[in-house]
């Protein structure tokens, strides 16, 4: 039961961080065109 609930917390922070990750690459992207 302990893996089955480790595996979950591993996809909700997967699913949670993912995103979050491509939008701050996304932002750095942004920043770096606004200030060349």
């Amino acid at each position: 039961m302990t893996s089955r609930r480790t595996a979950l917390m591993v996809l909700a922070w997967a699913w949670v961080a993912l995103p979050f990750a491509f939008g701050v690459y996304e932002l750095v992207l942004k920043l770096t065109q606004l200030f060349d």
